[in-house]
This record gives C-alpha cells, structure tokens and sequence, in this order.
C-alpha cells in the first residue's frame, strides 16, 4: 500500500499537468470564418490550443471553451481562413531574384535593355561573380536573338559575359563570351545529338546566335557562379516572408534538389546533389521555419527504377527536420511551348517546324518508372506542358495504379494544353491538376507566341480549368514563383475572369472563387502530401490561418486581386502582421 500511493500521487499529478497543458490558448470570434471543411465550411469562431485547432463553431460554442488565461481576439466581422498553400514554387531561386537585377517581363527597346544593364552593372544588382545577368526576361526578346547580338557582343561587353534568363527559366540568351565560356560554338552545333540540335539557337553560317532553351540553357547555366551557404540562407528567409505575407503557409519545392547552377533539365543526381535542403535545413534549425516545405528531388526523365537508390540517400539526409518533409519525386516530361523555343511536347507538330517538341520521357518505359516510385510510397510530380506530354504522363500513373492501389495522390503540373481525351481520366487514376492559373491570360505569351503555331483545338483547350473540373479533376493552386508572382489572390482571380491584354482566354474555362479557395487549401494540402496535417481548419489540424481585410467570397474580381492579408499564423502563433 504504501508503495501505491506515490503512485498515485504521481498519476493525480500528471492529470492535472495534462489538463493544464490542454487549455485552451486562443480564441477568435466575430468572424467570417472558411474552415475548408466541407462538413462545415463556414462558421463564426475558431479555438486553438497547443498550436491546432481545438474546434470551430458558433460564436456561443466556443465562448464556452474560454479559459482563465486565454487569449480572445474579437475578429470584428473580417475573413480568416486557412493558411494557403502553394503546390509548385521555386521559392529560394524567388529569394535570390528578389535582390537580382529583374526586369519582371517587362519588354524594353534593345537601347533602353542596355542602359538598363548598365545601370545594374554599376550599382552591383546585375553582378554574379563575373558574370552580369538579367532575369526575368520576357520570351519576346527571343526572336530578337541576333539584334541582341549586335548589342551585347561588342564595344564595352565584348569581353564580359552576358546572360538574360527568361521569365519562364527555360530559356535564355548568352553573349558570346560566354558561349565560349560553355564551350559552345559552331564545331559543337554541328555534333549536337538530334534531341539537343533545337535547344541552342543558330546563325545562318552555323555560329550560336545566343538563343537557349532547357539543355541547351543547362550547358551555360553549369559556367553560372553558383550562391554561398549564406547567401541561400539569405534568400530562403526573404522568400519565406514574402509568402508569409501573402497569406501562404506551405508550399512545394519542386526541384530542391537542384541548386542555381546546375543542369536542371538534364539532372544526373548523386546523393551529394543536395541544392536547396541545406538552406532549409539551416533555416529549419534556427526555429524561423514558418511554413511547411515539402520539397521533393528532381530524377532524370530517363532514370530506371534503381536509380531512385541514389535519391533515397539524398532523402536520408534530410529526415527528422521540423517543417519540412521530402515526399516524393519531380520529372520534366517536356520543355516550354512559347515560339521560338517550342519545346513543349504536341500531339500535333508545330504548324512552323512542322517538329512535335521535344517528350523528355521514354513512353515505353516511363510507367515503370512511376510504379517504382510509388511502390515506394513517394508521390511523383510531373511537368506537362503540352498535350503529348499530358498524355505520356498520365498514361505512366495508370501504369502505377495498374500495378497497385497506394492511395498516394499523384500530380501533374502547367497543364497548358489538354486534349479533350485526357479530361476523364484524370479523376480515375487519382491525379491532381496543379495549375498556374495566373497564366490563363489573353497576352502576347498565350496568343502571339503560340496561337500562329498550334492547332486550333490545342489552342482551344489552353489551361482547361473548367474541363478538367467537370469531368471530376481536382484542381490545386500554383504560382511556379519566380516563372510568375506567388500572390494567390491574383491567380484566383485571374482563374475566375482569364482576362488580359488581348480579351479573355476562353471564358468557358473560368472557375468560381469557391473552387479556387479549396485549390489553394485542402486540394493543395493533398498535393504535397499533408492532407492529415494542413489545408483545413478542422479539429487536430495544425492551426495556420490568416486573416485578410475584405469579404473574399463577397467582393468582386477587381477586388479579389488586391486582397491584402492583415495577419499570418503558424501552429498558432502570429507571425506576419500587416504594416500600419
């Protein structure tokens, strides 16, 4: 007996430590409040305790729960809803533009362009070792490949290297100092394998006229300097505040392993192949990870299934770290489809080469590749762009599901152009359509530069939203940040109008704002793996909300667009507050 009452004291006093730690810490009331929960989408006050949710209600039911010591926030009528995530952003290539000379697509005449150089060269923005870069560069210049030419390879660049990277960070152009620096002149053109002979522009005696896309771009972007520890870290923590700020609370990295630098489009990973992990890992470790990453390795589009050894030990290394997580495998199925790259793989060629693009992917072996990286248990993420390579894509999942039921939700990525054949089978085969919805536009990227090249029924069928959502797809949110702005609420919108300069991109595609909330939580917490965790405001879930500054389901487009977010928790801590 007297040994079972210590026992018991011990037991009373961890029940009541236990009832202590389990007080509710936060709540909100007086709100308009998107759960994402469809059991309950809409309700009035949110409680949170021990950084996830407790529960959601009415104002009178979680009243109830208030506690001595609980913090009460009166929301005075505003919106909050869960924090947003984002299933494709380059978000530590986005931190180290931020600071980079950028001309943000805007299209300068060539004058102007060099003027402007000249000024980033002085003040050091356009500086990279030696090398003097521009980003952001709009694909227009690239038909003006030998007027650049004339500009930036003689007089006071003669003997600077010059590289203007393409806002779509497929293609490129290089003075030629540093086409020499790459080793690439007119004896290599000539032996260029046939896949490669499209992917570096040509004068007409044979000399490079500085014109790059995908493998091409990878032989001068390996000469690139690459960025320090420091400056990595540098960038992961800018990009994470910007996102924090724009209301996103997750995201996928979907090329992680590949640091700047680095043959992106031609990857042959080892396990030292690590790129942006360390820079997470270290922010990770100083406690300022206030988003979850999960950030997946970038595998060779033609690798076999034992290759995937290789990026398991990459994976190894980075197990245990909070906030982040590596759930699976990206793959590059084709290229761009803007003219005059047009490598974006086409079920029908190019009305001008009379080429289908390029498929990076073996269709007759690609299936084993995905049924081997789901048997593993790892989610694969594949880039689409063209019809064809949408096509070869999902019929690699359907060799997975073939094989086995995982239940592990696969994706594919851009989706700018789908046949009409591919619509059912994305529900099926349990695929989500990450899209860039920022992108369907009327502009001169979907029109000038594709619409003069391509059938009519692939221009038709350019991002088909509402097709794809129709025939039971589930759609999640993408920004493919820096390719284009991560701010979700200008994608939301423009999925819902697909206006732009040139009228509406076929208005039959355009999605409700209702579609494009659950797009950007529970779909997108699905994409990446964290369904369990995130993407909801319901009870056990991690408590990462926002609260923005209008009625988002009320106001018009215009509006929508210039949403702005007051405040952005994490696991229930405040971590961005909107400057007064």
């Amino acid at each position: 007996m007297k040994r079972f009452i210590p026992n018991l004291l011990v037991a009373a006093v961890s029940f009541a430590s236990l009832e202590a730690m389990a007080a509710t810490d936060l709540v909100l009331l007086n709100g308009q409040i998107f759960t994402a929960d469809r059991a309950q989408p809409k309700v009035q006050a949110l409680a949170v305790e021990n950084g996830k949710v407790l529960q959601v209600g009415s104002d009178a039911q979680i009243k109830a729960l208030i506690e001595p010591g609980t913090r009460v926030i009166d929301l005075g009528g505003k919106t909050l809803m869960p924090g947003l995530i984002d299933t494709h952003s380059h978000a530590i290539f986005g931190g180290l533009e931020m600071t980079s000379a950028n001309l943000q697509d805007a299209v300068l005449n060539l004058d102007e362009l060099e003027q402007r150089l000249r000024t980033w060269r002085d003040d050091g923005t356009a500086k990279h070792g030696d090398v003097l870069t521009i980003a952001g560069m709009s694909s227009a210049y690239w038909s003006q490949a030998e007027a650049l030419g004339q500009h930036f390879n003689q007089g006071e660049w003669a003997k600077v290297p010059v590289v203007f990277t393409g806002s779509d960070h497929h293609t490129a152009w290089a003075n030629d100092f540093m086409l020499q620096r790459a080793g690439i002149d007119a004896e290599l053109l000539k032996r260029l394998p046939e896949a490669e002979r499209g992917t570096i522009g040509k004068l007409a005696d044979g000399r490079p006229n500085g014109f790059l896309v995908d493998a091409g771009w990878d032989r001068v972007s390996a000469k690139m300097p690459v960025a320090d520890a420091a400056a990595m870290l540098r960038a992961a923590q800018s990009a994470l505040h910007y996102n924090n700020s724009l209301g996103i609370t997750a995201w996928m990295d979907p090329a992680a392993n590949a640091a700047p630098g680095e043959a992106l489009f031609a990857l042959k990973p080892t396990e030292k192949t690590v790129g942006m992990l360390p820079a997470y890992k270290a922010l990770a470790q100083s406690g300022e990870m206030t988003a979850h990453v999960a950030a997946l390795l970038v595998a060779n589009p033609k690798s076999l299934p034992a290759d995937l050894d290789t990026l398991d030990k990459v994976r190894q290394q980075f197990q245990g770290i909070p906030n982040l997580t590596l759930p699976g495998i990206k793959i590059f199925a084709d290229g761009v489809i803007e003219y005059p790259a047009q490598s974006a793989a086409m079920l029908e060629p190019y009305k001008n080469s009379r080429k289908p693009g390029e498929l990076l992917i073996d269709p007759a072996h690609f299936g084993e590749l995905v049924s081997a990286i789901d048997q593993r248990g790892w989610l694969v993420h594949i880039h689409a762009i063209g019809d064809r390579a949408v096509r070869e894509s999902l019929n690699g999942i359907e060799q997975a599901r073939k094989d086995r039921q995982s239940g592990i939700t696969h994706s594919i990525t851009h989706l700018q152009m789908v046949n009409p054949k591919e619509f059912a089978r994305f529900k099926p085969l349990n695929v989500i359509a990450s899209m860039q919805l920022l992108w369907a536009s009327a502009d001169d990227y979907t029109t000038d530069m594709i619409k003069p090249y391509v059938s009519a029924m692939a221009f038709r069928y350019q991002y088909p939203a509402h097709s794809l959502l129709k025939h039971g797809a589930t759609l999640s949110g993408a920004s493919d940040w820096p390719v284009s702005s991560p701010n979700p609420w200008n994608a939301m919108a423009q999925a819902i109008t697909r206006k732009g300069p040139l009228g509406v991109l076929n208005a039959d595609e355009s999605l409700d704002r209702e579609t494009m909330f659950y797009a950007y939580t529970l779909n997108a917490a699905r994409t990446i793996g964290l369904e369990q965790q995130i993407g909801s405001l319901s009870a056990g879930k991690q408590a990462d909300f926002i609260v923005v500054d209008r009625d988002v389901f009320a106001v018009d487009e215009k509006a929508l667009h210039e949403t702005q977010v007051l405040q952005t928790w994490f696991a229930g801590r405040e971590i961005y507050t909107r400057p007064l």
